[in-house]
């Protein structure tokens, strides 16, 4: 008779970097004015909703999706104007991009750097794969430290580079050239990161093909289709035919593709819909600086970051007052006593400052 299996643990399998990890948490909201996750606060037009309705009613979901999403390819291709000779690739959202880039250059010691405080998953998903980690902490005002970044890169000859442009969670757009300059120096990869174009001034799409090391990944997340979960990243094929090979087959599934090419079909109204938020934008920055004790930092995205005494005792006033924003209080040092809004609706604008104004009132 064969001994007993010995009891298999977690803690004896999972990687011990795994372990030390937090899970991307996402917290609940219902009954909330949802501030917390930069979405689209706007809802489709009718006649639009109609139209998606009647597509998504005629969809074949007993079939397997398109694998190489053609039509939704194109219709991205023509309303980003790509340049000549570049390619898209899909993804189920940025994350899953951001992944695929990371195991595709995932030698031993291969290093990806990116600035901090920036997108959280550029280091998760660098522990993900086994890559090593290097953040090069931003200038006191969260504009690129040049010099610095420029000397890591010397240093550490990065695989991979992550610039989000505009940044996340600071809300601003790096200075353009300072960007180009960590593009010329880098032995490898550089991926500028537009998730929130829509709302920016600037974009690295018509730099695309003027190096051969730049790809720009976007997300339709932001623009009002985070619920179908696109993303994209462009530039050269023979970047691109590389990266195909690590993805799943079938990620972007019928609905989404049907939907988002519907969508992009009337991309004008998604972007209107992106003008409405900047002017709302311009709003909400007044009424922050309006505040007193408030330092609101300047924003070419769809949030806006802010310094506030008390932070964490502010962000749990505005959930009482069912308001749900997001605290960044204690997850990086320079995001000290720090919260990001969304910019929402007028409506759950003007109820997020008067929420904002009790709750400092109240800690006073």
């Amino acid at each position: 008779m064969s001994a007993a299996r010995p009891v298999v643990t977690p803690n004896q399998l999972i990687r011990k970097e795994i372990q030390a990890l937090h899970a991307y948490h996402v917290p609940p909201s219902v009954d909330m004015i949802k501030l917390d996750a930069m979405e689209n606060p706007h809802l489709l037009p009718q006649s639009l909703r109609d139209e998606i309705a009647r597509c998504v009613a005629e969809a074949a979901i007993n079939r397997y999706p398109d694998a190489g999403a053609h039509q939704l390819k194109e219709d991205i291709r023509k309303v980003t104007q790509l340049p000549a000779g570049m390619d898209v690739l899909l993804g189920n959202g940025s994350d899953e991009i951001i992944q695929l880039l990371a195991m595709a250059v995932a030698q031993p010691g291969a290093v990806l750097l990116s600035v901090e405080p920036s997108f959280v998953m550029y280091k998760m998903i660098a522990t993900f794969v086994g890559m090593r980690y290097v953040g090069v902490p931003l200038a006191g005002d969260f504009s690129l430290d040049l010099d610095a970044t420029l000397a890591a890169i010397e240093r550490e000859r990065p695989a991979l580079v992550f610039l989000a442009y505009p940044n996340n969670p600071t809300g601003n757009l790096f200075d353009a050239d300072a960007v180009r300059h960590i593009i010329e120096a880098t032995p490898g990869l550089v991926v500028v990161d537009e998730a929130y174009y829509a709302f920016a001034s600037d974009s690295f799409i018509p730099q695309l093909g003027k190096y051969d090391n730049l790809l720009v990944m976007r997300t339709y997340s932001k623009l009002g289709m985070a619920g179908l979960r696109v993303g994209f990243i462009a530039g050269d094929k023979a970047w691109l035919e590389q990266l195909d090979k690590l993805r799943l087959p079938y990620n972007v599934g019928v609905l989404p593709q049907l939907v988002a090419s519907t969508l992009l079909a009337h991309h004008d109204v998604l972007l209107a819909q992106a003008e409405s938020i900047r002017s709302e934008r311009t709003k909400m920055m007044a009424a922050l600086h309006a505040m007193a004790g408030i330092e609101a930092y300047p924003s070419e995205a769809n949030f806006i970051l802010f310094r506030v005494a008390k932070a964490t005792q502010v962000f749990e006033g505005l959930k009482q007052r069912g308001v749900l924003i997001k605290n960044l209080n204690g997850g990086h040092p320079a995001l000290a006593d720090c919260l990001r809004v969304t910019v929402g609706s007028p409506e759950e604008n003007k109820k997020f400052y008067a929420a904002l104004q009790d709750s400092i009132n109240q800690l006073a």
